[in-house]
């Protein structure tokens, strides 16, 4: 049987246990030559919904179009109104349509607004 020896000369290297890294995630990291910039103060629900509203008004009327002719048009044909219900749908149909290019417009009308 062969056994494994290690060549006259040459120590194994030792290694040596160096303390952990213990990383803090309350403060960004320290870059050499960057400053970051102050943290925004948190926006909660209903502050971002009425920024984004004030932005782009047409979305939550779209939004609000479009659940309306569904809610109307469900219950018209419950009621056995297929006419009515038959219309209440294509406007439901039209009003996501709408709801679809204010989204678009909005994105674009953001995209091509210049940086402050």
């Amino acid at each position: 049987m062969a056994t494994a020896t290690t060549p006259v000369g040459q120590d194994q290297p030792t290694k040596t246990a160096s303390p952990p890294v213990v990383f803090d995630l309350s403060q960004p990291p320290v870059i050499e030559g960057f400053t970051p910039l102050p943290r925004a103060r948190e926006e909660n629900f209903k502050d971002k919904f009425i920024r984004k509203t004030k932005e782009n008004p047409f979305v939550p009327i779209g939004c609000l179009g479009t659940a309306g002719a569904l809610i109307y048009g469900l219950s018209a044909f419950r009621r056995g109104k297929t006419r009515q219900s038959q219309l209440l749908m294509r406007a439901r149909i039209f009003a996501q349509g709408f709801t679809v290019v204010a989204i678009i417009v909005g994105v674009a009308a953001t995209a091509l607004k210049p940086k402050q």
